[in-house]
């Protein structure tokens, strides 16, 4: 672990912001928000608030930020908030201004879709050097930077740097809980998003609460069954990086996937109901090639990968979850 105590979060979108302004939020004037938009860093250093992201969410006065990526020079703890597609990109383009015992942690949820990697397998091979965490779990932007009563996972291969992590970032209303199961916490994050999006179907084709209540309770488990087969734990699907951050994703309109799934419910096209960034509508796919690779079985990903690519449509897809075979539970 780097002795220096400077901390960075490169990402200046809704999440990299909300993380930023809970660490500093704590009295801290040891935190810099750095992106690539020279203007916005500018604007957001001079207005304190972020209208395109956090609307009306004030940043604290001793929050720093920089379009400057030599400002990492000084940092001992460096957080990737960039979209998950973003990271290999955004990994060489920082990764000179990294020293080699900062330890990185990527806060993105959804998994590599060109290699079906994990994000701390994206940022080791560009950043051999360093260790890799993750951030994940139940936390909407806007909650977070309000300072409103937020918990989350962070993971590291080694429990000790994970319990330094949560430590170090934590503050009186941002609690994380330390894990060694990046492989379950990461899969966690990025499969409640497909999960969300068919719970978002079920909502807006009008199929009622006791639905979604199968589909999160059947969603949990062949999310569970591929974090085991890749190497992680059933434990970690059932704590905050998993049920926690399903639950939450698949129930509050605050959620992109949920409304995202709403629209396509609705007989919206998947083109014209994505309006922005859907990580889960990325994820979906890459889960079901996932799961076949290793033998397992995915229905709730298979309908929503052939409802976003427009194989089945809503009342076809559902029917063909109903209609399985019956098993034991």
């Amino acid at each position: 672990m780097s002795a220096r105590q400077h901390i960075a979060v490169i990402g200046a979108g809704a999440f990299g912001t909300a993380l930023a302004a809970v660490m500093a939020l704590d009295g801290r004037s040891n935190v810099t928000l750095i992106g690539r938009d020279l203007a916005l860093m500018a604007d957001l250093r001079a207005d304190r608030v972020h209208d395109a992201a956090l609307p009306g969410v004030p940043l604290p006065d001793n929050l720093h930020f920089s379009a400057e990526p030599d400002a990492l020079e000084q940092a001992g703890l460096v957080l990737f908030a960039m979209p998950a597609q973003a990271h290999d990109a955004a990994a060489h383009y920082y990764g000179p201004y990294l020293c080699s015992d900062v330890v990185v942690v990527t806060c993105a949820k959804g998994i590599e879709r060109s290699t079906g990697r994990l994000l701390t397998d994206v940022l080791k091979a560009s950043l051999p050097n360093n260790a890799v965490a993750v951030l994940s779990g139940p936390g909407f932007a806007a909650d977070i930077a309000r300072g409103l009563p937020t918990a989350m996972s962070i993971a590291a291969e080694d429990l000790n740097v994970a319990e330094h992590l949560a430590q170090t970032i934590s503050s009186p209303t941002f609690r994380l809980y330390a894990s060694n199961d990046r492989i379950g916490v990461q899969l966690g994050g990025a499969l409640k998003n497909v999960l969300a999006i068919a719970c978002g179907v079920v909502e807006g084709a009008g199929l009622g609460d006791s639905a979604r209540a199968a589909l999160i309770a059947r969603g949990l488990a062949e999310m569970s069954r591929l974090v085991v087969a890749l190497g992680g734990s059933a434990d970690t699907v059932r704590g905050l990086s998993g049920l926690g951050d399903l639950v939450l994703t698949a129930t509050s309109h605050q959620s992109r996937n949920l409304r995202f799934g709403i629209a396509l419910g609705e007989g919206i096209p998947s083109e014209t109901a994505a309006g922005g960034l859907v990580e889960g509508a990325h994820t979906a796919s890459i889960a079901v090639r996932l799961a076949r690779k290793n033998g397992i079985e995915m229905p709730v990903a298979e309908a929503v990968a052939a409802i976003i690519d427009g194989r089945l449509g809503v009342r076809a897809a559902m029917e063909a979850l109903m209609t399985r075979p019956i098993t034991t539970e």
